[in-house]
């Protein structure tokens, strides 16, 4: 492991609880080994691994998120997310690649939605008009994945924008209609049209409190 990442794995042990990592599996499910850290614990340890290691290229915190996500513990992986979200200014188009890979391998709520909402969403939002192209064909091929967890991860995407007055709300209608009048399809571990389904409704609810102008 990486200095980062062996300081950031052993913080998160120290932070665990038995009684935490109990709750959290019974909440979330089988897929992930749990410490038991909280999501304060996972916050802070990213913050101290950015104050004890300055200066990170985005090459760094890629491989970083990577080192984090290659071992099945929530905690490991909601710290890749955070340690995204804390430096989303660094990524590029290019990076939704290895995100797609953190998706389909998250299949868990908790993991994809704030990788979509607070990484991917931002990420193109600060894109040039040639990278928010190609990123935009990105989202265009997620949408119509079999895995409903990748198609969930598009719908969520613009969220941020669309509740701040901005994002393409008619792109983001046309994604919903081509997720919802789809023929029924299973995801890889059940039913992926109702993980869709759900994102929609999500924005919905969201951009009805803050634009109620925006009709559907």
């Amino acid at each position: 492991m990486s200095d980062a990442g062996d300081f950031m794995d052993l913080a998160l042990q120290r932070e665990s609880s038995w009684r935490r990592a109990e709750e959290a599996e019974a909440r979330h499910g089988g897929g992930h080994r749990y410490y038991g850290a909280s999501v304060g614990a996972v916050r802070g340890t990213v913050r101290d691994a950015l104050r004890r290691h300055p200066g990170m290229t985005h090459d760094d915190i890629t491989a970083l998120s990577s080192e984090l996500w290659e071992v099945p513990v929530f905690e490991r992986r909601l710290a890749g997310v955070v340690l995204l979200q804390s430096c989303v200014r660094l990524l590029t188009n290019t990076d939704l690649t290895r995100i797609e890979g953190f998706v389909r391998s998250a299949r868990l709520g908790a993991l994809v939605d704030p990788l979509a909402i607070d990484v991917v969403g931002p990420l193109i939002e600060g894109l040039d008009v040639v990278g928010r192209v190609r990123a935009d064909s990105v989202l265009d091929r997620w949408v119509r994945d079999p895995d409903g967890w990748l198609r969930r991860a598009a719908l969520l995407s613009p969220l941020r924008a669309l509740r701040a007055g901005a994002g393409d709300w008619p792109r983001f209608v046309r994604h919903s209609r081509l997720v919802l009048e789809s023929p029924p399809r299973l995801s890889h571990e059940g039913d992926g049209d109702a993980l869709a389904a759900a994102a929609v409704s999500v924005v919905l609810a969201e951009t009805a409190k803050h634009r109620p102008e925006l009709e559907f």
